[in-house]
């Protein structure tokens, strides 16, 4: 599921209509159906606002809305995996070094 999948699925739970959520980020309807078919990029502080007004978890939208700009990046290239691995190794190194 990405991004735009799980806020549709927040909305529809809490009975909300897209526009009413549109309107609470200041864009029109049509910007948001497209987020939710994933035609467009949600910026960083409308997915802190949605979890807000979603009532969700702000981490784990955060995390699908970064997952699917990592996905768009890699998803064409043949060593993807691999390069994921790297990145992730990298990561929880440049952890360690802040801990340090």
């Amino acid at each position: 599921m990405g991004f735009g999948e799980r806020i549709k699925e927040l909305r529809e739970n809490k009975e909300l209509l897209q526009r009413q959520l549109a309107a609470s980020l200041d864009i029109d309807t049509p910007m948001f159906s497209k987020i939710e078919r994933g035609e467009r990029k949600a910026k960083r502080e409308q997915v802190i606002k949605l979890a807000e007004l979603l009532q969700s978890d702000v981490n784990e939208l955060l995390t699908e809305w970064l997952a699917d700009k990592v996905y768009e990046i890699v998803k064409d290239e043949e060593i993807a995996e691999g390069a994921l691995k790297v990145a992730e190794r990298n990561l929880k190194y440049s952890k360690t070094l802040k801990h340090v």
